[in-house]
């Protein structure tokens, strides 16, 4: 712990946020049970078997110790080199160890070291229950703002996962640029958070039950589609979204008419150009989606039939892990499958989804199974 501390003094100096942060998930939380409010628990999507088992799987002291709003789960993992924004006890951590496979790898950094003692103390426990001869797991001591600082390497991970952890930062720009800055060339930033209807007053932003119940530090929507292109990233591409609920009427009070979302995105970093739209066909290879991949909320591909995409979305298939997984057709063939049209509000795609789907959801932010798309 002591070298951690000395390796982490450059990105981990503490700002007041930082430090309320620190104390509210190391010392105020001690369960789930204490959160005030279900923004960490908003369901979105119907949890697949085989992660539902993967769950099972971790130690039921690293679960206890939970606090993210959604279930991070993208799809072709295995192989693949992960990164988890604000870690905490490690739940999707060895969750996604078992999904990489034993020749991936999966790193989770957190700034609270209540939280990184609980998932070290485990390592061996998880390692053994998978059958791995060697952890394909490590923990750092860090700051989502500071990835570098922390020791992590510049475009060295596949793919950064993040669930319930943005809108604690106080710099969500820096956040974003550091996830970019580590992220291999195609390589994907996926992740839950919550966000909120328009750009919340200082009131709500100092409070501090608030921030730490993930709704005082939350973004403006359109501020995340601007702060991403600010970046470098590709435009959001948002794939579930879920109206939260707030039942504390003191929270209640201070927050007044503003509403909150826990909604998930896909970024990615790929070349910018312009790129026309185009024609493409689903292989069907992707283990767990093989006759239909839902990419996000506008595109669902239907193995060995013709879709039509944007430009960007074209980009991301050529460039990204996925690239595999599809194949191109010569233009003037066949009229492809048009999309539905895409929803940027994330607030409207819940009242879209509510109506195709009423009633209460019994799951998380989650993907589908693995492949082998990062070897």
């Amino acid at each position: 712990m002591a070298e951690e501390k000395r390796a982490c003094a450059k990105g981990c100096g503490d700002s007041d946020i930082h430090t309320d942060v620190k104390d509210y998930y190391g010392k105020v939380l001690q369960k789930t049970s204490d959160l005030k409010t279900n923004v960490c628990m908003t369901p979105a999507r119907p949890v697949p078997a085989f992660i539902r088992q993967a769950l099972k799987n971790v130690h039921h002291e690293v679960n206890a110790r939970y606090y993210g709003c959604g279930l991070v789960v993208p799809e072709c993992l295995e192989g693949c080199r992960i990164l988890d924004l604000g870690s905490g006890s490690g739940r999707d951590v060895y969750m996604l160890s078992q999904l990489v496979g034993e020749k991936g790898h999966v790193t989770g950094i957190d700034m609270t070291e209540d939280q990184l003692d609980v998932a070290k103390a485990y390592v061996d426990h998880h390692m053994k229950e998978f059958g791995y001869k060697k952890p394909n797991v490590n923990f750092v001591l860090g700051l989502i703002e500071a990835l570098t600082d922390a020791g992590l390497e510049k475009s060295s991970f596949d793919i950064i996962i993040s669930n319930c952890v943005v809108n604690l930062s106080p710099d969500k720009k820096r956040v974003l640029a550091e996830a970019y800055s580590v992220l291999q060339d195609g390589g994907e930033l996926y992740f839950s958070d919550v966000y909120s209807s328009g750009r919340l007053t200082e009131e709500i932003k100092n409070h501090k039950v608030l921030w730490g119940e993930c709704l005082g530090g939350a973004l403006w929507w359109k501020d995340l589609l601007r702060l991403a292109e600010e970046v470098g990233f590709s435009t959001p591409r948002l794939v579930t979204a879920k109206f939260i609920t707030v039942d504390n009427k003191e929270l209640q009070k201070v927050l007044g008419d503003y509403k909150f979302v826990s909604a998930t995105y896909r970024l990615f970093k790929v070349p910018k150009g312009n790129t026309k739209a185009c024609q493409v066909i689903y292989k069907g290879n992707i283990t767990g989606v093989e006759e239909s991949f839902p990419f996000d909320h506008q595109y669902t591909f239907k193995a060995n039939e013709v879709a039509e995409v944007d430009g960007e979305l074209a980009t991301i298939l050529t460039h990204s892990r996925f690239k595999g997984a599809f194949t191109f057709p010569p233009s003037g063939g066949p009229c492809g499958v048009k999309p539905k049209a895409a929803i940027e509000d994330p607030f409207e795609l819940d009242l879209h989804l509510e109506k195709q789907n009423p009633g209460p959801a019994t799951g998380g932010c989650c993907g589908t199974q693995p492949t082998a798309c990062c070897k």
